[in-house]
């Protein structure tokens, strides 16, 4: 099963809707799901959008979950200030 997944600027996993409920709620437009997360009108143009949906394929929604609880895990390092990966300011 197809999944649409809305991930913010951040790159973080922010919502994911099935392919029935893109037809339901959204026209089967992935345009109009990403500006419905965006907080932006239908007719909004291009230039106000943050984020991206992405389409990932899934046999059930378990195999999405532990797929969305897995994300994050890759840059904990980063913020944790392993080593020599810490943000600096100048």
């Amino acid at each position: 099963m197809k999944y649409y997944v809305y991930f913010d600027a951040y790159g973080h996993a922010r919502r994911a809707v099935s392919e029935k409920e893109l037809a339901e709620n959204y026209r089967n437009e992935p345009d109009r799901f990403l500006k419905a997360m965006c907080g932006l009108g239908p007719d909004t143009g291009e230039g106000h959008i943050s984020g991206h949906v992405g389409i990932l394929s899934f046999d059930n929604d378990e195999e999405l979950n532990d797929y969305l609880e897995s994300l994050g895990d890759e840059i904990t390092g980063f913020y944790k200030a392993d080593s020599d990966s810490r943000p600096y300011n100048f």
